[in-house]
């Protein structure tokens, strides 16, 4: 319910610019990898600090995709690159990639 409130208020946020770009390449990437990385590190170390698998696999998710947010906030900005959709949605889908292999490894 949290992470649907956070899509309307990033969608009525009115972002100053978007990015015009495409569904592949080396950014998109970097986006994956360092979500997933994110996430599984998020949700290790909440583990670590004895909160449940649950939380813990919740704390890594919202970890990890509040800095994509929060990064594709800063390339918003008006000398940034844009608000890019599809950088945001690979940020989601390495962040559930990475806890995925996060709760295998358990």
């Amino acid at each position: 319910m949290r992470f649907c409130w956070l899509l309307v208020i990033l969608g009525c946020s009115g972002c100053s610019h978007m990015a015009n770009d495409n569904w592949t390449g080396k950014d998109k990437a970097e986006h994956f990898i360092a979500s997933g990385l994110l996430s599984a590190a998020g949700s290790e170390y909440s583990q670590h600090q004895h909160m449940s698998n649950s939380r813990s696999a919740s704390f890594g998710l919202l970890f990890s995709l509040s800095l994509g947010a929060a990064k594709e906030a800063y390339d918003s900005r008006p000398s940034g690159s844009g608000w890019s959709w599809k950088d945001f949605s690979w940020d989601v889908a390495g962040a559930a990639t990475g806890y995925t292999l996060w709760r295998l490894s358990q």
